[in-house]
């Protein structure tokens, strides 16, 4: 089970990158505990303060020719991962 799934590129949380804060797509199962140690390993940071959030999945529908498509978007839980002065993670480098 990966803890990890992707990271967070958008325009407010890479405007928060130079105070030190970087976003994640993470399980929604785990906890901060678990997302702190992954995180350390992975990246080989500090972790210092860890936020996170639950989003639930949105009913969205889509008229098509034939027929009304209904469905819904998945959830998901994002962190905020504050690191030590001085660590950075570089989301491009394994590119």
């Amino acid at each position: 089970m990966s803890i990890l799934k992707k990271p967070l590129v958008t325009e407010k949380v890479s405007a928060l990158n130079k105070y030190g804060v970087y976003g994640l797509i993470v399980d929604s199962r785990v906890d901060k505990h678990q997302i702190r140690k992954e995180i350390e390993r992975f990246y080989g940071v500090t972790v210092d303060k860890i936020n996170t959030m639950r989003y639930a999945g949105k009913p969205i529908t889509r008229y098509t020719k034939s027929c009304v498509m209904k469905g819904k978007r998945p959830s998901y839980k994002k962190v905020l991962v504050t690191l030590k002065a001085g660590d950075v993670i570089d989301f491009y480098s394994n590119f």
